[in-house]
Formats: structure tokens, C-alpha cells, sequence
């Protein structure tokens, strides 16, 4: 039999049959991605065959079908290993809010190294804007000219006053979208003003630290009944890259890859501190961002020091 996988929750997979039936299935064996361990095998998005197991609604997962794109991140409980967000998606959501809870400095960023190496399209979408002060606003305009000029879309929402909610919606029918964020962002409250009938569970941020907590505990789709799906995914607190070099940061900032080839050093260019960077010259010159620059060095610098412990490993 072939089906979806429509939920995740470690050991066991929902999988939607092509007839609609729902099964829950396990697997069997080792599954990798190219030369990484994998935490998670299975992705919500997978394309399965499975076959049935004596009782009438539990199956064994055999194969995972190509995948035509997947969402890969380091695990944060094993930094050897990389966790799988969701596979076979047409476009990226990435959920933020400029305060309760702040936004971290480069996520956005970060987030987007996950989807540009598979050339999957990315909205960002700034909630909660019916909280936001002067400050939070003139903020709201910096980031959504930032992204806006290196050809991302941007959507400014409130899930609780729904400005923007019907936009947004128009946006994410008939498209398979995976939806992700920080933690206490208002992704499921989101999902639940564009579309009631989910009722998905909803927290308040922690009145202690101010930071968001998860309400959404494992990846699973939801269809729409407009057309497409929407995979909603546990909130992020931090990203980091154990599969990706300094050269696929580089090539992966959309506009640096395109300024690569005015660089003394064309696409070898690491943009740190060669001489004859078109990267640096624009950064200086104030025709790129400055802050996105700065959470560049700042992946680069993570990688760096993440190879030099590796390499001390072996000697």
C-alpha cells in the first residue's frame, strides 16, 4: 500500500492511504540521509509504502518513496545527527514576531539555510502587530524591506484582531506549507483564525521569562479544504548547521551568491575577510544589509569553530 505520512511523534507515523484511510505505522531497519544519522527517519510529507500487520489498522512503513525536496535541521539533543522537519513541500512559512516574544537575532536567517539549498519559496510573516509600540513597528518596516528586496514575501498579521489573516490564507491554498517559527509565536493561533475547524491548542507566553512555550509537540498536516495542506511544526528555540560547509552558507544568501561573481575570488569567496569581496564592498557601501551580514559571520564563525573541535578530535 502507498500513503502520506500525516504525523510524527517519534516512534510511531500516521500514514493517509491514496483511498484516505488513516493508519498508524512503524518502522523497520535503518533509513539515512546521504552520510547523516538521522533522529527521525520519516518525515511528515513522506510518500510510504507500507504493508499491513495482523491487526486492521497498524502497518509496517518498507520504503520511503523520493523525496522532490525535504527541511533538514541539526537535532538539538544530538548534534551528530540531523533531525527531519518535513519532506515534499511547496513552500515555507516562517512564522515571527518583532516582540512577545522578541525576535532572535537571526532567526530568520537561519531558518532560511533550511529551505534556499532546495530552492523551496519562503514567506516570512510578522504576528502579533496589534502589540506593537513606534519601536516594534519601525522594526517591522526595516525587516520587511530587507526581505522584500532580496525577493522573499512578507505578510504583517494579527491572528487575534485578523489583519492580514485573509491574505495570508490566499497564500497557503492549493500548496502543500510547512509552517515554523519560535516558540510562543502564534502559529496555531494563526492556523486556527484562517481556518476554525482545526481548534488547534493554544499557550500564552511565560509571564516569567517572557519566552514562548510549545503547544505543538510533534509535525503533522492538516488538509485544507480549499486545497493543499498545512504541516505545523513544534516551535523552534535554536538552529544550528552540522550538514552544511561555509561555502553552502555563502551560495545559500541568495544576494551574496549573486555578488560571488564580481568577488576576486568568484564562488570560492567565503566574504569573511578576503580582499576584493563585492559581499563586504556592498555591505560597506549600504547596498545590502548590515544585520544580515552580521548573522552570516555569525554561522560562519559557528562553522568554523565547529570544524577546528572536529579536527582536533582526530589528531
Amino acid at each position: 500500500m502507498t500513503g502520506i505520512v500525516t504525523k510524527s511523534t517519534g516512534s510511531w507515523y500516521s500514514v493517509r492511504s491514496e483511498e484516505g484511510t488513516s493508519y498508524e505505522c512503524r518502522i523497520i531497519g535503518k533509513f539515512r540521509l546521504k552520510n547523516f544519522e538521522l533522529t527521525n527517519p520519516v518525515a511528515v510529507g513522506d510518500t510510504v509504502q507500507f504493508e499491513l500487520e495482523n491487526t486492521e489498522n497498524r502497518g509496517v512503513i518498507k520504503k520511503i518513496m523520493p523525496r522532490s525536496n525535504y527541511v533538514v535541521r541539526q537535532s538539538p539533543r544530538m548534534k551528530h545527527h540531523l533531525h527531519l522537519i518535513a519532506s515534499n513541500i511547496d513552500q515555507a512559512v516562517i512564522i515571527v514576531t518583532i516582540i512577545e516574544p522578541d525576535l532572535k537575532p537571526g532567526f530568520i536567517d537561519r531558518y532560511l539555510l533550511m529551505t534556499e539549498p532546495h530552492d523551496i519559496p519562503a514567506i516570512i510573516v510578522f504576528n502579533k502587530v496589534d502589540l506593537y509600540d513606534k519601536n516594534a513597528l519601525e522594526l517591522l518596516d526595516y525587516f520587511t524591506s530587507v526581505y522584500r528586496l532580496i525577493g522573499y514575501k512578507t505578510i504583517a498579521v494579527s491572528a487575534k484582531e485578523g489583519t492580514g489573516i485573509e491574505t495570508l490564507k490566499q497564500e497557503l491554498t492549493g500548496r502543500i506549507n510547512l509552517l515554523g517559527g519560535q516558540s510562543g509565536v502564534g502559529k496555531s493561533s494563526i492556523v486556527n483564525a484562517m481556518f476554525p475547524d482545526f481548534n488547534l491548542k493554544t499557550s500564552q507566553i511565560s509571564d516569567h521569562s517572557g519566552k514562548g512555550v510549545h503547544t505543538t509537540t510533534f509535525a503533522e498536516m492538516y488538509l485544507l479544504k480549499e486545497g493543499g495542506a498545512i504541516i505545523d511544526t513544534p516551535g523552534i528555540k535554536s538552529l544550528s548547521f552540522n550538514n552544511l560547509t561555509v561555502p553552502d552558507v555563502a551560495h545559500n544568501f541568495k544576494e551574496y551568491f549573486i555578488l560571488s561573481a564580481q568577488c576576486r575570488f568568484g564562488g570560492s569567496c567565503t566574504h569573511v575577510n578576503e580582499p576584493g569581496c563585492a559581499v563586504q564592498l556592498a555591505v560597506d557601501n549600504g547596498e545590502i544589509s548590515d544585520i544580515r551580514y552580521q548573522n552570516y559571520l555569525a554561522i560562519v564563525g559557528e562553522l568554523n569553530e565547529q570544524n577546528y573541535w572536529e579536527r582536533k578530535k582526530k589528531m
